[in-house]
Order: structure tokens, then C-alpha cells, then sequence
């Protein structure tokens, strides 16, 4: 009933104000793009890009109806329902001319009912991999990729497609759709490339790179955060502000603004002067990998933290143990959390690495008491898993700053934490 009365609502919303739509969808870095697409649109117009993950049959129109951020019981929805009507009969110049949106796909059928809601002027596809998140529901990746291939069939001719050129996949949906096709990455191929990429851990704590479009090219700088996955979202924004008839200084300049969400390859100071890249937000099999491609070329002793990937049905062992055969080459400690974690655990000895540098737990708590016991001076910390699990617990456990948590680390969904018990 609710969620009904919702998409009645934001369809309203969207027909009375009629912003531009920009949506996202992919497995990999939806929301820190949006954000992204959102610090780079801002210089132009009234935006609104929710901080939150609202991509789903209730958070979707959500971000629609307001610029909330966060859920709650009778009373919020009461307040919800009553602000978006008060909104349709009376019409306000807050709303935003640019509405930044999430398209969550977790079933078959998904993308069907969040298109009925609202249908994009832009739409942003971000990497899928080879083996996606929320594939639990799906005959295989081939009906994930359709899924959500179908934001791009939904565009008109007039429309434009943004694509990540480094996906396959992704790239392949140039053919399923009318619209302009812009692409990003690192592939040679892409119109907006990055280039010149590096992780900086003196100077400053994050990425730098340049961004290249027709012969001309803009340095970005991305403080807090590492990882290329971080580096493709400032191209994916990139993209749209060119859409957007913004020239490549505007565009710069936007992003070195920008600032991840919590969660995402974010570093944070640890205890005993150890670095931590908090990573802790979810976990799909091509982000594990990104993640530990991330930590691997660290000069220090690297630790890794992971725990369960989950929603991936059939491609449940296979992915934990390639997370597994890659950890033992990108990390010199390897603690694992959760039952799938076991899975990490065997593999990484199986591919090599020694059995006193491996250590699992069935608690989140007991690998933060184990992690702060033997960290050291100069250690870089990974922590990995999805949202069930829990381990921005363990990040508190070690931070430098845990009165900062609140600030610092993701708040998990409510969803989620109806599942803690599987894991404190």
C-alpha cells in the first residue's frame, strides 16, 4: 500500500515540476557516480542527488518526493506523504530543476516498475562484471545485463547514453538504444578516458589522474578515497557535464569538490598510525577484486579484511574463491568474517599464502579485537564485505577517531540490520 501510494505521488511530483532525469544503474559505483554527477551539476543547476541508496520500489520515489535522508515508522511516512501533496497543490521554486536518481535492480522485472515511475533524459550504465551482485534472482549475468539494459532502451533519440567503455557488456548496450552514446574509462576506446592515474598516500590521501576528451585533456584530484572505481565516476560525471554544455574547467573544478560517500575505498586513519580504506558499504565480486587490486601495491604491510559477498545464488563458491586467490597475492594478512568467508580463507591457502598469515572469525567483533591486537606502525588495513555483515564495526574498532563513526563510517539500510544477528 505504501509503496503504491508513493509511486503515485512521484509520478504527480514528476509531471507538475518535470526536471531533467538523470539515472544510474550498474553493479559497480552507482551511488558514488550519482554523487559525483551531482557535485558536477550543481554549478549550473538546482540538483538534487540523494546521499543515500533510495533505488528501490520504496526509496526510488523517495528521493523523488524530497531530499530525505532517512526512513522511518508511521509518523515519517505521515510527514512523507503529507509534504508531497502540500508540494503538488502548491508549487514551490525548490524544487530541483535536475533530479539525480539510482535504478536498483534486484529481481527480474525491477527496472519495469522504477521506468513506470520516472524515465530518464540521461542514463548513466556503470560496470556490471562478470559475475554481478543481486544475480541471486536471475538465470544468469546475460539476464542481469538485460535487466538493466532496458534504462537505455527506455531513452528517445534526443536522449543520451553514458557508458562504461572498460565493461563489455556495458558497452555492448550501444546497439539497444536510439540515444547519443558517450562513453568513459580507462579503454582507449572511451570518449571521456582517464589517464595519468595514481593513488597518493602522502601528500594527500587519494587519487589523481587526468581526464581526456578530443585532444584535450583536465587534471582531478579525488581526496579521501582510492581506487579506480572512484577515478570512473569523476569520468562518468565528467561525461554529463559535457552533456550539459560545460567546458572541461568547470568539470574539473566540480570534481575537486567532490567527496565519496562513506564506504567506498574511503581512508581513514587508524590506530598505531595505521591507515585504514574503509570499503565497507557492499561488496560485489568486481568491487572485491578493484578493492584488492587497490591494496596490492601498497609499500607497507598490507591487511585485508573481508567477509561474505552475498545475493550471488549459483556463483556463490566461485566467487569467494577467486576473492580468495587474489587476496593471497594482494595482502600479506588475510582475516576473513562469516560462513562465506571460510570459502576465502581455504582458497587464499590453497593459491599459496601461509597458514599463520590467515585467520577466520564467525564475528565481526572478534576479528576487530584480533585486527587491533596485531596492527602495527605504517600497516595499510582493506575492509570488505557486504552490507549484512557488518564490518564498519571493525573499522570503529581500529579507527583513530571512533567519536567521529557517526560522521565517518555508512549507516547501514534498516533492511540490514534486521539481518545483524547472522554475524555479531
Amino acid at each position: 500500500m505504501l509503496g503504491k501510494l508513493l509511486r503515485i505521488l512521484a509520478r504527480a511530483t514528476i509531471r507538475r515540476y518535470k526536471p531533467v532525469i538523470v539515472g544510474v544503474t550498474g553493479n559497480v559505483g552507482k551511488t558514488s557516480t550519482k554523487l559525483a554527477i551531482g557535485a558536477v551539476l550543481s554549478r549550473l543547476r538546482r540538483i538534487r542527488a540523494s546521499a543515500k541508496s533510495f533505488n528501490n520500489e520504496i526509496g526510488f520515489p523517495l528521493a523523488i518526493l524530497g531530499d530525505w535522508q532517512k526512513t522511518g515508522g508511521v509518523f515519517f511516512w505521515m510527514r512523507v506523504i503529507l509534504a508531497s501533496i502540500m508540494r503538488l497543490i502548491v508549487r514551490t521554486r525548490r524544487y530541483p530543476e535536475v533530479l539525480v536518481l539510482e535504478y536498483g535492480v534486484d529481481r527480474p522485472g525491477d527496472m519495469d516498475y522504477l521506468l513506470s515511475i520516472a524515465r530518464p533524459d540521461v542514463a548513466v550504465v556503470t560496470a556490471i562484471g562478470d559475475v554481478p551482485v543481486h544475480v541471486e534472482f536471475f538465470a544468469g549475468k546475460e539476464q542481469v545485463v538485460k535487466e538493466k539494459a532496458k534504462l537505455v532502451r527506455a531513452l528517445s533519440a534526443a536522449s543520451h547514453a553514458v557508458l562504461a567503455a572498460d565493461d563489455s557488456a556495458v558497452a555492448e548496450m550501444a546497439k539497444e538504444t536510439r540515444a547519443h552514446i558517450l562513453t568513459y574509462g580507462f579503454d582507449e576506446s572511451a570518449a571521456v578516458r582517464v589517464s595519468s592515474f595514481e593513488q597518493v598516500l602522502k601528500e594527500m590521501q587519494g587519487s589523481v589522474m587526468k581526464l581526456e576528451y578530443r585532444g584535450n585533456f583536465i587534471p582531478v584530484r579525488i581526496e579521501g578515497a582510492l581506487g579506480k572505481a572512484q577515478s570512473c565516476a569523476a569520468a562518468a560525471a565528467g561525461a554529463v557535464g559535457l552533456i550539459f554544455s560545460m567546458n572541461l574547467v568547470s568539470i574539473s573544478e566540480a570534481l575537486n569538490d567532490y567527496r565519496p560517500p562513506q564506504g567506498r575505498l574511503r581512508v581513514l586513519r587508524g590506530v598505531k598510525k595505521s591507515l585504514l580504506i574503509d570499503d565497507t558499504y557492499n561488496a560485489s565480486p568486481l568491487a572485491m577484486e578493484e578493492a584488492l587490486r587497490t591494496l596490492a601495491p601498497m609499500k607497507k604491510r598490507r591487511i585485508a579484511v573481508l567477509g561474505d559477498m552475498l545475493e550471488l545464488g549459483k556463483y556463490t563458491l566461485e566467487a569467494h574463491e577467486r576473492s580468495g586467490k587474489l587476496a593471497a597475492h594482494a595482502a600479506d594478512m588475510l582475516i576473513t568474517v562469516g560462513l562465506r568467508g571460510k570459502l576465502i580463507s581455504a582458497a587464499a591457502l590453497t593459491e599459496g599464502m601461509e597458514a599463520s598469515a590467515v585467520h577466520h572469525f564467525e564475528t565481526v567483533g572478534e576479528a576487530g579485537k584480533f585486527l587491533e591486537e596485531k596492527l602495527k606502525a605504517g600497516d595499510v588495513v582493506l575492509l570488505k564485505a557486504s552490507q549484512a555483515v557488518r564490518l564498519e564495526k571493525a573499522v570503529k574498532e581500529v579507527m583513530a577517531e571512533p567519536e567521529r563513526a557517526r560522521e565517518l563510517l555508512v549507516r547501514q539500510d534498516a533492511r540490514w540490520l534486521q539481518k545483524k544477528g547472522m554475524y555479531e
